[in-house]
């Protein structure tokens, strides 16, 4: 059922966001060389490595000056990004990882293969049996204020109490952050 709804709601926001997904790689572009899209190793279900896909937010080739995390005065952070991060619209690419089977709507969100030493075997294990998501109880709650271990806690939280009411939940909750007070 979680798949059915995961890939009716993708493929509905693809075409409703069509326009937008057209005019938001041009304006990245415009203030920025380089590929529109930002392409990145993370870690899926199973701990399967796939191809995350996201609007690019930072300066071209951001992984090979700074860290794999940024704050909110990052100065790779293009404007553009800064637009793209507060309203989530980066993240919008993710609906085909969604379709690919990559992700889900819902989940915790995906780490890249080296936060895998940030977690015990156990925690990790766990955190790996459910397809990543664009949005999850972290993010939904927390926002980008989340420490990793709250974050953490979230997510395993979110594991272990899965459905498709926390899921509706979570998806409602997200709305109203971003809506609210956006991300960084």
């Amino acid at each position: 059922m979680k798949r059915l709804i995961d890939v009716g709601i993708a493929i509905l926001l693809l075409v409703l966001l069509l326009p937008l997904l057209l005019l938001l790689p041009l304006l990245i572009r415009l203030e920025s060389k380089g590929s529109p899209f930002f392409i990145q190793r993370r870690v899926g279900i199973d701990g399967k490595v796939f191809r995350m896909f996201k609007f690019r937010s930072m300066v071209a080739d951001a992984e090979k000056i700074g860290p794999h995390y940024s704050s909110k005065t990052d100065k790779r952070i293009t404007r553009v990004g800064r637009v793209l991060r507060k309203t989530s619209l980066d993240e919008l690419p993710q609906l085909v990882n969604v379709l690919l089977g990559d992700m889900s709507l819902v989940g915790p969100r995906p780490d890249v293969p080296q936060q895998q030493n940030d977690y015990s075997v156990s925690d990790w294990k766990l955190r790996t049996s459910v397809r990543p998501g664009i949005t999850g109880l972290a993010q939904a709650t927390l926002r980008s204020s989340a420490t990793a271990a709250e974050r953490t806690k979230l997510d395993l939280e979110y594991v272990n109490n899965i459905s498709v009411a926390m899921d509706l939940r979570i998806l409602g909750l997200t709305v109203r952050q971003v809506l609210g007070k956006g991300g960084y």
